[in-house]
């Protein structure tokens, strides 16, 4: 079984401590100094980018680079949600990009919907959020935010499936990972468009992070036991 587990070493623990404090400060710095906020935000998902470059490289090479492609693609979606004025479709479109990468990640791992229950049950979720948002949507985001909806769940249901047919550390990691990003934005839509609370910064971004944490360390080996059997 020792083969199934990526060694501890493959992602140094300095590494999670560099992302962990330089969250800390773009959070803060949502709250108290754009500055600080401008400079960190981008910095913390690049961190992640490069904790992948630098310790991911045993995993399937096109996992990596689909999950690198979707790290640099939400660093501009980053780039784009705290610029001033409104880019918000353009975050958007930059997110949902990174949804398809990380979907196209996952389906070298396992067939697309190879089970229907995380697909049902984030689907339920996902209509969930909808009805909530639906009355407050402008309408000319209303589409665009069905079709990033759709992805996003989709995109956090393959990842249940995939560690429910290969239940090692690297494919739990990534259905967490889909989890909390379905977490964090749903926060972030009602927080923008339903019922503003002050802490949704905090809440967003810290879920955010912890999503992309555990995208970003899914990159290892599946294991013997997986990579010796057919992936359907």
């Amino acid at each position: 079984m020792k083969s199934q587990v990526e060694s501890p070493e493959s992602f140094p623990a300095a590494w999670i401590g560099a992302i962990a404090l330089s969250a800390i400060a773009a959070i803060a710095g949502a709250y108290f100094s754009p500055p600080l906020h401008y400079l960190f935000k981008p910095l913390t998902t690049l961190l992640i980018a490069a904790m992948v470059w630098r310790h991911g490289r045993d995993a399937e090479p096109a996992y990596r680079r689909t999950i690198l492609a979707g790290l640099l693609l939400s660093t501009c979606g980053d780039a784009f949600l705290m610029l001033p004025g409104d880019w918000f479709v353009f975050g958007l479109g930059s997110f949902l990009c990174a949804h398809i990468a990380y979907l196209l990640g996952l389906c070298g791992r396992a067939r697309l919907a190879a089970l229907k229950l995380p697909f049902l049950g984030y689907a339920a979720l996902a209509t969930a959020v909808l009805c909530v948002l639906w009355p407050h949507l402008p309408g000319e985001l209303r589409i665009p935010v069905i079709v990033y909806v759709v992805v996003l769940a989709a995109m956090a249901a393959q990842a249940a499936v995939v560690w429910r047919r290969w239940p090692v550390r690297a494919t739990a990691l990534a259905a967490l990972g889909g989890g909390f990003f379905v977490a964090s934005d749903a926060t972030l839509a009602i927080d923008r468009f339903a019922a503003p609370f002050g802490a949704a910064s905090l809440v967003v971004l810290a879920t955010y992070w912890v999503a992309q944490t555990l995208i970003g360390l899914s990159v290892r080996p599946l294991g013997a036991a997986a990579t010796a059997r057919e992936r359907t």
